[in-house]
């Protein structure tokens, strides 16, 4: 466990410590959301389909990154953090990928709104958006929030540096 006592951070350090934290989840949303985009794009391409997002991948992990630090900051994630570890990571993992689902359900209504002008035509197609497709990629949401989440368990409990020390250290017998 991670025992050391907690020292008042300046103002600075706790906007260092904000971004740092920002950007390790941008990174990691960015590249697993890349890669998801990229193999949407081939498997479309090989029946033709030619989908130019290149980089929404990198925007959803811009986005979501800000969603999962409000969230934390809000405090609505440390519920089950007296649980074995399981149970909150698991929790976050559904909380967050809820306000994701959220989220997009919101950002495609603007989408069609802005679009369409008119609110029973931005409805409909909000209706048409929300299929198995984007239950299934909510899904798949999911399962990459569970070592996310996992990781940031991890850190919580044991500390960065015995985190860092059992992943990335030569563990002697």
């Amino acid at each position: 466990m991670d025992n050391q006592p907690k020292i008042k951070k300046s103002w600075k350090q706790k906007l260092f410590h904000e971004f740092t934290e920002y950007l390790v989840n941008f990174i990691y949303m960015a590249i697993i959301f890349s890669a998801i985009i990229l193999y949407r794009r081939l498997v479309l391409a090989q029946h033709g389909i030619i989908v130019e997002d290149y980089f929404i991948g990198v925007v959803k992990a811009f986005i979501i990154a800000k969603v999962v630090m409000i969230g934390a900051f809000m405090g609505i994630s440390h519920k089950f953090e007296h649980y074995p570890l399981v149970i909150p990571i698991l929790y976050k993992a559904f909380l967050f990928t809820i306000m994701v689902m959220l989220f997009d359900i919101v950002e495609e209504f603007i989408r069609g709104l802005l679009h369409n002008q008119d609110f029973l035509k931005a409805t409909n197609e909000l209706q048409s958006y929300i299929n198995v497709v984007w239950l299934g990629a909510s899904l798949l949401i999911f399962f990459i929030f569970i070592p996310f989440f996992a990781v940031k368990e991890l850190i919580r409990v044991f500390g960065v540096k015995n985190v860092k020390a059992l992943l990335f250290e030569t563990i002697k017998n």
